[in-house]
């Protein structure tokens, strides 16, 4: 779950970018989580291939669990989300990223969906990891192609997240009706916090008109109600140690405020703007603490 860092750092670093445009906050704040996004990024994925290189029963393994396996779709959707915080930077160097995420999104989706297709998945192997794939790898690749000037590609691709997302939200929520989440995997809950955010900012990118689109505005109501269900269950979902698997909720709570944030520049009336900046507070606050958690147990292993 590290992979999910990049796309909270990388989230929020966008975040900060709109921030500067609608408060003239500090353009160096954005710029630099950006570029820490992208180098930690770089950093994990070299990891990645290492692993592959000298543990490769191990990563196999990884591949072979039923939930584990579709975190690795992480790794793609995590280049989008470099390749979109790089783009102002290094825009021919983000295209090649944008070309491998892609390219990655796309055949995992398709073979870890294909599994499912095959049946035989236990109810408890049902979470919220299972938008992953499709969902989170949809939007975030129809936001990529929306930040290179490829709306047609775009939309494609949104169109794939959010016909996945309609179709599984059922699953997923029938299972969590059915039997609750372990202790052990609680924090895949902050998956199911991400797609209408995410979705709600890869719309706005994608739609050319400057006005509010109700849609927009209706997946962002969307995402508000589920940041709601959310913290109604902190004391629940506090029962699970920390562990990198917290970086999950950071998708979600970096896109809400972003998502707010593009609507508001849209010309969004309140509650919009009122919205974007609590949530944006509440996203630094959360994944500043997500971070500072992260890096002492990394010191920890360290030691070890």
């Amino acid at each position: 779950m590290f992979f999910g860092s990049v796309l909270g750092v990388g989230g929020l670093g966008n975040g900060w970018r709109a921030a500067h445009r609608l408060w003239g906050a500090p353009w160096v704040v954005g710029e630099a989580l950006c570029v820490l996004a992208v180098a930690i990024w770089l950093t994990l994925l070299s990891l990645y291939a290492l692993k592959w290189t000298f543990h490769r029963a191990e990563a196999k393994a990884e591949l072979a669990d039923p939930v584990f396996a579709l975190l690795a779709s992480l790794a793609p959707v995590a280049t989008l989300i470099a390749a979109i915080a790089i783009e102002p930077i290094f825009h021919a160097g983000g295209l090649v990223m944008l070309a491998a995420g892609l390219a990655g999104a796309t055949a995992f989706a398709a073979w870890s969906i294909g599994g499912l297709w095959l049946g035989g998945r236990a109810q408890e192997a049902v979470t919220p990891v299972l938008y992953m794939p499709t969902v989170g790898g949809g939007f975030v690749a129809g936001l990529a192609c929306a930040t290179y000037g490829w709306p047609t590609a775009g939309w494609m691709f949104f169109g794939a997240g959010l016909l996945s997302w309609m179709s599984m939200e059922s699953v997923v929520l029938v299972r969590l009706l059915a039997i609750g989440l372990p202790v052990e995997r609680r924090a895949t809950l902050g998956v199911h916090l991400a797609p209408p955010a995410v979705a709600a900012v890869a719309w706005c990118a994608l739609e050319p008109a400057h006005g509010v689109t109700t849609i927009g505005l209706a997946l962002l109501g969307y995402g508000c109600f589920l940041a709601l269900v959310m913290i109604r269950l902190v004391p629940w979902l506090r029962e699970q140690a920390f562990s990198p698997a917290a970086w999950g909720y950071t998708f979600g709570v970096s896109a809400l405020p972003l998502a707010a944030m593009r609507l508001t520049e849209k010309g969004a009336a309140a509650p919009a703007p009122e919205i974007a900046a609590l949530a944006f507070v509440a996203a630094n606050l959360i994944i500043g603490w997500i971070a500072l958690r992260s890096l002492s147990l990394i010191l920890r292993w360290a030691r070890a």
